[in-house]
């Protein structure tokens, strides 16, 4: 019983050391961005994103918000979402692409008529470094939008300004 508590021991202790050695810092970035949902029309998009990366994967919270076109029945959309990012370990010529899936809720609105449920995105995009700890980002997500929205799919692409810290 003691020789196999000691053996418990040691793997636990060499395991530790190995996950301390491959294991690298983590590291924060702050995105704020403008961009466009092109569903059913092309909407201005703003919005903000603060996350956390390991060396490949990541994790982020994001709020958007999609602006609304009652001519053109077009909703308001606004979204918070928890993601995680699988991304490139190292920049690869300035540029760490990812690819990244979520969910979270979502608010539609349009004139008197408002929908408030749950969603879930997916989509990728790169960071492009730009000046030291600046980066630009590109970015494209499709939406799956649960309960009875107007539009069920809603694809949004933005450009914005990221700051790792």
């Amino acid at each position: 019983m003691i020789v196999s508590f000691g053996m418990r021991l040691i793997r636990l202790i060499g395991a530790t050391l190995l996950l301390m050695l491959v294991s690298s810092p983590a590291f924060a970035d702050a995105t704020l961005f403008l961009g466009s949902t092109t569903t059913p029309t092309n909407r201005p998009a703003k919005g903000f994103a603060v996350g956390v990366g390991l060396l490949v994967v990541g994790f982020e919270f994001e709020f958007a918000e999609t602006s609304e076109n009652l001519g053109e029945g077009a909703p308001q959309l606004r979204t918070g979402m928890g993601n995680v990012l699988a991304q490139t370990p190292v920049a690869v010529a300035g540029m760490q692409f990812y690819f990244t899936s979520g969910a979270g809720a979502y608010r539609e609105v349009l004139g008197d008529r408002q929908e408030t449920h749950v969603g879930i995105n997916t989509g990728g995009g790169v960071k492009v470094s730009l000046l030291g700890p600046v980066k630009a980002r590109l970015d494209y997500r499709v939406f799956k939008l649960r309960g009875e929205p107007l539009y069920k799919t809603v694809h949004r692409v933005y450009a914005g300004l990221n700051l790792a810290f």
